[in-house]
């Protein structure tokens, strides 16, 4: 498989956002959802509304989000819905609970974990393209947190988000921290639910794009996140997730930012490489890429 091109911005605006995403070449058509995280109330990380308003609307997109598996205010629709509002969202854009409804089920064609099967909210049937509008960040977890964990945890229902973290053992979001234990199993069971979400829209409907700033070792989903440590980045954007994802776990690791060391330290704890891994062994995409700069020099 020949290298995936990931393009690169320092520039962190609207403007650095709509260019880097035209530099796809992507042009996603019918309706467009963007799969964000609205943030759990508290933290204060998410990607602001001010920052993603002019690509969303662009796109004519729906912004959209799952309700949560833990037991905090995004875990039900009325409570996740005014954590929406509050943090500003629904000003820019629609905004679309997807398993305010009910879930539903669409194929995994690889992996074992998940028994064939990704819970995601019903209302994915409404679009007919998706943009991955992912923080990069740490995550308590998963290690880090891209496109990878967007597409999949961040897609599937508060049922869904169950049977990833078990490894495919329970749809209960109460009983699933009784088997979170195998690491490894729910790192390979993201990246199963990452494969049924590419087959349902098809590779040609999605594109992806991380923005790297407030690198805190903590996920948005938490409501007292650690204060970065890092400096921002940039924007990385790609065709290909696995390529996404490893571009940006890569500028991390060899970044010369004396600060990295305990996001460093968050992802290789939790093997946070081996979603990217069994994403590429599953047939996403390759971790093999070449970064292109869209910046003037």
């Amino acid at each position: 498989m020949e290298k995936a091109k990931v393009y690169f911005t320092k520039d962190i605006s609207p403007q650095g956002l709509i260019r880097i995403y035209e530099a796809l070449n992507q042009d996603l058509k019918g309706k467009v959802a963007v799969k964000i995280s609205t943030g759990e109330p508290g933290g204060h990380h998410f990607l602001n509304p001010n920052l993603i308003k002019d690509l969303v609307q662009k796109l004519n997109g729906t912004i959209v989000e799952c309700c949560t598996a833990y037991r905090g205010q995004r875990f039900d629709v009325e409570s996740h819905q005014k954590a929406i509002e509050d943090h500003g969202f629904t000003e820019i854009a629609p905004c679309d609970i997807m398993d305010s409804e009910e879930d539903m089920v669409i194929p995994v064609n690889g992996g074992s974990h998940l028994q064939g099967k990704n819970y995601v909210g019903s209302h994915l049937q409404n679009y007919d393209s998706m943009l991955m509008l992912s923080h990069f960040k740490g995550h308590a977890m998963g290690g880090f947190g891209g496109a990878l964990k967007n597409m999949s945890i961040g897609v599937s229902s508060r049922n869904g988000k169950a049977w990833i973290h078990s490894a495919g053992f329970t749809k209960d979001p109460d009983e699933m921290w009784s088997h979170i234990d195998d690491q490894d199993g729910f790192l390979e069971s993201m990246a199963e639910a990452d494969l049924s979400v590419v087959d349902y829209f098809g590779k040609e409907n999605m594109a992806y794009i991380n923005v790297m700033n407030l690198l805190s070792i903590d996920c948005d989903c938490d409501s007292n996140p650690h204060a970065p440590e890092m400096k921002d980045i940039g924007i990385y954007a790609s065709l290909d997730p696995v390529a996404l994802d490893k571009a940006c776990y890569d500028a991390i690791m060899n970044s010369e930012d004396e600060g990295k060391t305990s996001l460093v330290n968050r992802m290789l704890e939790k093997h946070a490489i081996h979603v990217v891994e069994e994403a590429e062994k599953l047939g996403i995409g390759t971790s093999e890429y070449e970064v292109i700069s869209i910046d003037e020099e």
